[in-house]
């Protein structure tokens, strides 16, 4: 993968392409972890003398939608970068200064479409290219992959990280290697599954994800969520890899997937009619801490539960803690394990913590990214 320190940008244009994909309430950055995640790309090519060009997407808007402007996102990035940056309407009203943000890229109709044309416009708006957008890697796009074809490209110091620690994971980590995988379905993470199955020494399973197991092995899950086509990979991942797979011993039930609903705690897996599973007990906890705190390497993607609802928040909760106090390398996978690592205030307790959910989960399958194999 080429990495900035081979690319010549003194006195250049250079088009990064960030994530800046920031949740926003009523035009307001509710958390910008993600820009901040990016300056130190930023930084560095300022200090060598590049001009920068900066294109992120955000939200998914189906052609132009003001509601989605980078507005607030370009201010905040001059308040971090301490400078102004200008933000560029549409790609033929493109200002020639020190920073300059274009306007959300998914607002070109080309963009997810990887056009050549668009790749092209980009491509004439500067004279080199970096890729810093982790979360986005594993997606071809025109400001992703196509116009990294056309100009002196690699990769920013994100990126670079994200892909070496993840990959790492996998090669050569600390032993043992732990992974916990929670989550909703089966089939959404089989891939996770089965790389970590095979080189993981234990794999901890919650969320939804644990029922088809648990059905698989002749327990009762009442109404708890669990899909038919999950049953099968089930199955074979138990026969797999039986002895590395930890699954739930209690659990924390209700009646509806409500913050308000009756909740009841079980001393057991076999849940009864009309309760469903939403979350893990303290045994399951405990166990799952201790192997947590004896490992070399501990890889977390997935909730324990619906932690979004505060009565079945525990299991999540800590399992997070757990991670946060081991001095194994930690590293989490982004998606609703980075979510609930900011929502109990332990973000910053870990190795490294993804930006990317679907692009982390995709590069630990073993698949090819696009936006990082353009850069190889």
């Amino acid at each position: 993968m080429r990495t900035l320190d081979k690319l010549d940008v003194e006195g250049k244009r250079v088009l990064v392409r960030v994530d800046f994909n920031v949740p926003l309430d009523a035009g307001r950055i509710t958390d910008d972890t993600r820009i901040r995640a990016a300056l130190p790309t930023l930084e560095r090519l300022r200090e060598r003398g590049a001009r920068l060009l900066l294109t992120s997407h955000l939200g998914r808007p189906k052609g132009r939608d003001e509601s989605l402007s980078l507005a607030p996102v370009a201010a905040r990035v001059g308040e971090l970068l301490k400078t102004e940056v200008q933000l560029a309407p549409d790609l033929d009203h493109v200002p020639d200064g020190d920073v300059v943000m274009l306007e959300n890229i998914r607002f070109e109709p080309g963009e997810t479409k990887n056009d050549p044309e668009l790749a092209r416009r980009l491509a004439a708006l500067a004279d080199a290219y970096v890729n810093d957008a982790f979360g986005s890697a594993h997606r071809a796009h025109a400001s992703t992959e196509g116009v990294a074809r056309l100009l002196p490209s690699a990769a920013g110091l994100l990126l670079e990280r994200e892909v070496r620690t993840l990959t790492g994971i996998l090669e050569d980590p600390a032993r043992p290697l732990v992974a916990i995988v929670g989550g909703a379905k089966v089939t959404d993470k089989i891939g996770v599954l089965e790389a970590f199955v095979e080189r993981a020494d234990a794999v901890l399973i919650g969320g939804a994800m644990a029922f088809p197991f648990l059905s698989v092995q002749g327990h009762s899950i009442g109404d708890s969520l669990c899909a038919d086509e999950d049953l099968d990979p089930a199955r074979e991942l138990l026969d797999r890899g039986s002895e590395k797979l930890r699954l739930p011993v209690d659990l924390v039930l209700g009646q509806a997937f409500d913050a308000d609903t009756e909740r009841r705690e079980l001393d057991g897996v076999d849940v009864p009619d009309g309760w469903m599973g939403l979350d893990v007990g303290p045994r399951t906890t405990d166990a799952y801490g201790e192997e947590i705190a004896g490992a070399g390497t501990v890889f977390w993607n997935g909730p324990m539960g619906a932690f979004e609802l505060e009565p079945f928040a525990a299991g999540t909760r800590a399992v997070a803690e757990a991670v946060a106090a081991t001095d194994a390398i930690t590293v989490v996978g982004g998606g609703d394990s980075a979510a609930a690592l900011h929502q109990f205030g332990l973000a910053d307790r870990v190795t490294h913590l993804s930006t990317g959910g679907g692009a982390s989960l995709e590069l630990i399958e073993g698949k090819t990214l696009p936006g990082v194999e353009v850069l190889s």
